[in-house]
């Protein structure tokens, strides 16, 4: 095969062009990175929890948070208030005191209260059900109370029960150490998408399996903490399902079968009865997940929509209002 000086030259111009693109690439990933911390880390906090006795002051925990709004409310997790008194470190270096508004121990979730006395910036969220497995994350907080660090690594899975069935976990790779507990897991554009909240680890320390709290969630459960105080769960009685999968229209769609009801509440009341199939949620499929997590999060005004397969093999929706 001949070369000519016109090949060679076309050569290395496709080399060049596919270096510069590479170039592009890798260095506007690296710019998006930055601009996502630069836009979220004032957003992240640190929690102190401390334990007083007389002239004694002992620090039982540290962690983080992830301010809520901009009148003082921070979302941290629960697990790290294990102090009489808790203090707020904002990026600006002033520590204020803090109120406990309320608690989650399901979920894991506190909301904290301050009253800083200059600006501070609440973080954005985005909507965690966008997210797709293998989208770059950073998980910013404070491991082992050395400082605000950030960390990155992708979204590893999503929907994870690690003990907990009702949270739908995201599992990130991110660097997740104590300390980071209750900090912020953002995405490419520094929105939150989840608040870290446990690793599995055998030493304790990361071993890259990491689980954030889904944003939705966490927005769900925050502002029922800070309007009442606790969450609300909402009931439409006491019944037993079993899982069952339907064939419909050459589709296999998930659902719950009930094997047992009781004669008072919302659900026995509408008509519904044992053998009949809940077949959709809040148009999501009908599993025992969204089941649950539809009825614990549900806020007042809300109503609850339950699609059921019948006995008389019909489809028929109910809706369960939240007005107590």
């Amino acid at each position: 095969m001949k070369f000519s000086y016109k090949n060679i030259l076309n050569y290395i111009l496709v080399i060049l062009i596919a270096s510069l693109g590479t170039w592009y690439f890798i260095t506007n990933d690296k710019n998006k990175l930055v601009n996502a911390t630069e836009k979220s880390i004032a957003s992240v906090v640190t929690i102190s929890s401390t334990f007083e006795r007389g002239q004694n002051k002992k620090r039982n925990g540290i962690g983080s948070g992830v301010i809520f709004s901009k009148d003082g409310y921070i979302v941290t997790n629960l697990h790290i208030l294990t102090g009489q008194k808790i203090e707020v470190g904002l990026k600006s270096g002033k520590v204020y005191e803090a109120k406990i508004i309320g608690i989650d121990e399901n979920s894991d979730l506190a909301v904290l209260k301050i009253s800083p006395e200059e600006q501070i910036y609440p973080i954005d969220f985005a909507d965690s059900q966008q997210l797709k497995i293998g989208d770059k994350v950073l998980a910013i907080g404070n491991p082992y109370g050395i400082g605000i660090s950030v960390s990155s690594g992708i979204i590893s899975a999503t929907g994870r029960d690690y003990g907990n069935p009702y949270l739908q976990l995201i599992q990130t790779d991110a660097a997740i150490n104590p300390g980071n507990s209750g900090g912020a897991l953002i995405n490419e554009n520094g929105n939150l998408i989840g608040i870290n909240s446990k690793i599995f680890s055998k030493t304790g320390a990361y071993q890259g399996i990491g689980f954030a709290i889904p944003s939705n969630l966490v927005v769900q459960i925050s502002s029922q903490l800070i309007k009442y105080g606790k969450i609300n769960t909402l009931w439409i009685g006491n019944f037993r399902v079993s899982k069952v999968k339907l064939n419909s229209d050459n589709n296999i769609i998930n659902g719950l079968k009930i094997i047992e009801i009781d004669k008072i509440g919302p659900l026995y009341e509408k008509g519904i009865r044992v053998n009949d199939i809940i077949v959709r949620i809040n148009e999501q499929d009908g599993t025992w997940n969204n089941l649950i997590q539809s009825m614990k999060f549900a806020t007042l005004g809300e109503e609850l929509q339950l699609e059921f397969y019948t006995n008389k093999k019909e489809i028929i929706m109910h809706e369960f209002a939240y007005d107590f």
